[in-house]
């Protein structure tokens, strides 16, 4: 109770809290749960009150809320589900004798039924190509007269030219992490800005509030899709399907058109590879899928899910939103100061942020390679040295391409504590109650850490 007061209480008289609350946040809920969702998995929920919660585990009552273009297509292919704001994503796809049972999912070892199908997956998209249907990505088209302005007060760093895109990081006004989206420059005056599937009326609230009467904000989210095209064969694929300017260099735009379908390209990839992602109206999503999959199959195109996605992302360092991501940590000690644009005379949370640099930074962005056996760690898993606790992960998985159980996490620092963020510092995870030895890894990713495979 006093815990509940306590956040309340900031929330009314602060309008923020201390603590990250998102598990708390009604804007969690975006608008698909009716009444017999609710009765579903309210049943379910408290049903299972005391049931241990198994890391791969997906719970099953009230699914299918909200089903992708393609969701025949995928599921043809044995992909196993699991929920995304509604959206029903594909986690894994199964092969010929892979138990996909609710038993089966509920292990503590990485090695479950998935294990060698998303190791099959991880390698397609390193060696060949994987496409990835991806619904649900919230998305706002904002215009009118000086938008760059405005954008530019509400980021810390800098506003792509146009034709090109870049990730946008909000502060609140003590410096901490609001929110992560990607800005794409389609005129002058116009940004489509992407984020989250869960963050759709988290991140609209947050624009809304600092928005000018004269700019308009039009969300798009239901009425486009996205599916992610990568690998090192992705460009010879979209070569056979598609018209697009395929010389054009990472984190650019253009139209273009697939399968008789109009589509937006983004040259971007979340799995670290050569690759593209392609927007387009929900209802061209199947013409495009069967372009892209009839052109890159004889080149070894895969589909993939998001675990997959998940471990290649990991190996990258690239953050998950609300759990890299949250307020319970500031830009600077996200490790995100290349995206501060310290020239620009004003911008949100920029006092705050710089009173912190000058003071120094109390705890700061680390990635570790774990040795934990056939374990992989829990978010909030703690890091400890010298039987103390220094430190919390914010992700862990197993990466294929590197082969390592990673984890990102934050480790304290300070005047008066030590640095043990330095490379090849040795500390230990907490796994299920268990101290398991790991190594601090230099401040770059551990795959292709000059990105040389996704600028090809």
């Amino acid at each position: 109770a006093g815990g509940a007061g306590k956040v309340l209480a900031e929330w009314v008289t602060e309008g923020a809290t201390e603590w990250d609350m998102w598990s708390c946040d009604p804007r969690r809920f975006t608008g698909f749960e009716d009444p017999d969702y609710c009765v579903k998995k309210g049943m379910e929920v408290y049903g299972h009150e005391y049931a241990i919660q198994f890391p791969h585990h997906a719970w099953p009552d009230a699914r299918d809320q909200k089903l992708s273009a393609v969701h025949d297509r995928t599921k043809a292919l044995n992909a196993q589900f699991g929920a995304y704001n509604g959206w029903e994503r594909a986690l894994w796809y199964a092969r010929p004798g892979d138990d996909t049972s609710q038993a089966a999912q509920q292990v503590w070892e990485r090695k479950g039924p998935w294990f060698a199908a998303v190791q099959a997956e991880c390698q397609a998209v390193r060696d060949a190509a994987g496409i990835l249907d991806l619904p649900g990505f919230s998305r706002f088209l904002i215009q009118g007269h000086g938008v760059t302005d405005w954008l530019a007060l509400q980021i810390t760093g800098k506003i792509p030219s146009i034709g090109r895109l870049g990730l946008a990081y909000f502060a609140d006004a003590k410096g901490r992490i609001v929110t992560e989206m990607s800005v794409a420059r389609l005129a002058e005056d116009q940004l489509l800005l992407i984020t989250a599937a869960t963050a759709q009326l988290h991140d609209k609230e947050w624009l809304l509030n600092t928005l000018p009467p004269h700019l308009t904000l039009t969300d798009a989210t239901d009425a486009w899709s996205c599916q992610i095209l990568t690998g090192p064969k992705s460009r010879d694929i979209l070569a056979a399907c598609s018209d697009a300017d395929l010389t054009k260099g990472w984190l650019t735009l253009q139209t273009a058109t697939i399968g008789g379908a109009q589509v937006h390209l983004f040259r971007v990839s979340f799995a670290g590879e050569l690759g593209w992602e392609i927007h387009s109206r929900t209802n061209d999503t199947p013409a495009i899928w069967d372009a892209v999959t009839t052109a890159g199959t004889p080149l070894g195109l895969k589909p993939f899910g998001m675990f997959a996605l998940n471990s290649l992302r990991i190996e990258k360092g690239y953050r998950a939103w609300k759990g890299d991501l949250s307020t319970d940590y500031t830009v600077l000690q996200g490790g995100l100061e290349r995206f501060i644009d310290w020239t620009k005379p004003d911008f949100q949370g920029k006092a705050a942020l710089a009173a912190e640099q000058q003071a120094g930074v109390t705890k700061r962005f680390c990635t570790l390679k774990i040795d934990a056996g056939d374990l992989d760690p829990p978010y909030m898993s703690t890091i400890w040295h010298d039987g103390k606790i220094i430190g919390e992960l914010t992700s862990g998985y197993y990466g294929h391409r590197t082969e390592s159980c990673i984890g990102l996490g934050m480790l304290k620092s300070g005047l008066n504590v030590p640095s043990l963020n330095v490379p090849g510092q040795q500390v230990q995870v907490e796994i299920f109650g268990q101290l398991y030895p790991a190594t601090v890894q230099p401040d770059e990713p551990m795959w292709d850490p000059k990105n040389l495979r996704i600028r090809a």
